[in-house]
């Protein structure tokens, strides 16, 4: 009932600055104006948060087989994956690098874009 962007409150801290972050993301998203993604559907968001509940208590994965490289990054505040859940992933994963930002969320890398932006361009060129 605030009129706020439900993405306000799910990726950014409810400080003054996930607040100021928040509505900076919330406004580039309203830059693009083509090609736009299609809204979700009632139907997939339920068929998300059903595959969420059942991997959140299956047995964990051998993430030892994955040789891939990966980039994990996060926000040190996250509500909806706990940061130290990315740490474990690193952790679990050979070589891969993480990226915590401070003083964020779910969406640290919505609010720390310009930070982001590069190093997942130059990751995935290698």
């Amino acid at each position: 009932m605030t009129r706020s962007d439900p993405k306000e409150f799910l990726f950014f801290n409810r400080n003054s600055t996930g607040k100021a972050a928040a509505r900076a993301f919330v406004d580039r998203l309203k830059e693009r104006t083509v090609d736009r993604d299609a809204k979700i559907k009632p139907k997939a968001f339920q068929t998300q948060l059903k595959a969420i509940k059942k991997w959140g208590r299956s047995t964990p994965d051998d993430l030892s087989k994955i040789t891939h490289p990966t980039l994990i990054a996060n926000g040190d505040n996250d509500r909806m994956v706990p940061s130290n859940l990315s740490e474990d992933l690193h952790r679990r994963i050979k070589d891969s690098e993480l990226i915590i930002y401070p003083d964020s969320g779910h969406g640290g890398i919505f609010q720390y874009h310009e930070e982001f932006a590069p190093v997942a361009v130059e990751f995935l060129s290698r």
